[in-house]
C-alpha cells in the first residue's frame, strides 16, 4: 500500500453530480485512448461508489487507472475472451481490459447459461480492478439469482498472530434477490479496504481503532504509519481465516497469484496478477419457488427490531440511502480529486 499523497486538511468541499463525475471521468478515459462505451462504463462504475459513499473505490481510483494506460499496463481496446471449460463453468481473460468491462461480459454469459444449467460459475483473470463489488452482485439478484463474487488483492492484511502484510484483503459479495431491493453484502476480509486507509490520508483523518498496525505491528491510527504497516483482519481470527481463505479460493480457480505475489491494482509498474470469482445460482432450478416476498417480510421485521425505535440496517441499507441522497443532491470530492479531474479536463481539450 502506497501513496504519495498529501495529509493537508482539504480546501473543499467541491462537490459533482453523477453526470459530471461520469462525463469528466469518462473524458480523462478518452483522452488516454479508451473507448467511449469503455470509459463511461468505468467512471460509472467509479461514479456508482462514490454515490454509494464508498469514496475508497470512488474517483480517487482514477490516478492510477490514467497511470496504468499510460504504461501500457491497460489495453483501452480489449474485449474479454470467454471460454466454457465445462457446461458450467467459464473461464474469462479480461486481455489486461477494464475491470468492469469484463465483470459484466461475464455476469451476461453466465446468466444466460444458468437459464439451462441452474447454476454457472466464471473465472476470471488478467483483468483489472473491478472496483466495489456490490453493483455486479445487484445485476444478477435483479435478475432473480443468488449472486456471489470473490475477488483477490494484494498483500495489505497481517495474519492474526503474525506480522507483515501477507494477505490480501480479499472481498466478498453476496447478492439476493428480495421484493423491493436486492439483500446486497459487500464486505472486505480485512477490517477495511486499502483505498480507505488512503482516503482517511488524503483527508488528514486519524484512523478509528483497529484498523491498522504499523511497519513494527503495533495499531496505529495514522493512515501514514499504516500505509508502511499493515490492515488489521476484521473479526480477529476468524476474518484473517476467511481472508486466506477465499483468497486460496480465488487463486486455484482462476489460476492466479496469492498474497504478496498478487500485484497490479494499486500501482502503474506491474502486470495484474489477481482474480475474482463470479457465481450465478438460479433459485428454481433448486426446485424452490421465488420467496423474495417472504424475505422482504423478514427482512423488515429486523429492520423493525431496533432498540428505543430506531430502524436497523440491513446489508445494502446505508448504501442504498446514501445513493439516493447523493443522486438528489450530489456528492463532495477531494482536492485531490477534484484538481485531477479539472487537470484532465483541460489535457483533454488540448489533444
Amino acid at each position: 500500500m502506497t501513496s504519495e499523497r498529501s495529509t493537508s486538511a482539504p480546501r473543499g468541499p467541491h462537490r459533482l453530480s453523477a453526470e459530471q463525475a461520469t462525463v469528466r471521468a469518462a473524458a480523462a478515459l478518452e483522452a488516454e485512448g479508451a473507448g467511449r462505451d469503455a470509459a463511461t462504463l468505468q467512471a460509472a462504475h467509479l461514479t456508482e461508489a462514490e454515490l454509494r459513499g464508498h469514496t475508497s473505490h470512488g474517483l480517487r481510483r482514477l490516478p492510477v487507472l490514467i497511470e496504468r494506460l499510460r504504461a501500457g499496463l491497460i489495453d483501452p481496446d480489449a474485449q474479454p475472451e470467454l471460454r466454457w471449460t465445462a457446461d458450467a463453468t467459464l473461464r474469462v481473460d479480461g486481455r489486461r481490459g477494464f475491470g468492469p468491462l469484463t465483470a459484466y461480459a461475464a455476469i451476461d454469459a453466465l446468466l444466460q447459461r444458468s437459464a439451462r444449467t441452474g447454476v454457472a460459475v466464471g473465472a476470471l483473470h488478467h483483468t483489472h480492478h473491478l472496483g466495489m463489488l456490490a453493483p455486479y452482485v445487484e445485476r444478477i439478484a435483479e435478475a432473480g439469482c443468488v449472486g456471489v463474487v470473490l475477488s483477490s488483492t494484494e498483500g495489505l492484511v497481517h495474519p492474526w498472530g503474525g506480522s507483515g502484510a501477507l494477505l490480501g484483503t480479499n472481498p466478498l459479495a453476496v447478492g439476493v434477490p428480495v421484493a423491493q431491493a436486492p439483500l446486497t453484502l459487500d464486505m472486505s476480509t480485512g477490517s477495511v479496504s486499502a483505498g480507505k486507509i488512503l482516503d482517511h490520508l488524503e483527508r488528514g483523518r486519524p484512523l478509528p481503532d483497529g484498523w491498522a498496525v504499523d511497519a513494527d505491528g503495533r495499531p496505529t491510527r495514522d493512515p501514514a504509519e499504516a500505509v508502511r504497516g499493515a490492515i488489521s483482519p476484521f473479526g480477529g481470527s476468524k476474518g484473517y481465516a476467511l481472508g486466506i481463505t477465499l483468497g486460496a479460493v480465488v487463486g486455484v480457480l482462476t489460476g492466479t497469484e496469492f498474497g504478496l505475489d498478487v500485484v497490479g491494482t494499486l500501482d502503474a509498474e506491474h502486470e495484474t496478477t489477481k482474480g475474482d470469482v463470479i457465481i450465478v445460482l438460479r433459485i428454481e432450478a433448486f426446485g424452490q419457488p421465488a420467496r423474495s416476498e417472504g424475505l422482504a417480510a423478514y427482512l423488515e421485521r429486523v429492520r423493525a427490531s431496533g432498540v428505543d425505535g430506531t430502524r436497523v440496517r440491513i446489508p445494502g441499507d446505508r448504501a442504498r440511502q446514501a445513493r439516493a441522497d447523493a443522486l438528489a443532491d450530489g456528492f463532495d470530492v477531494t482536492d485531490e480529486v477534484w484538481e485531477f479531474l479539472h487537470r484532465a479536463a483541460a489535457a483533454g481539450s488540448k489533444a
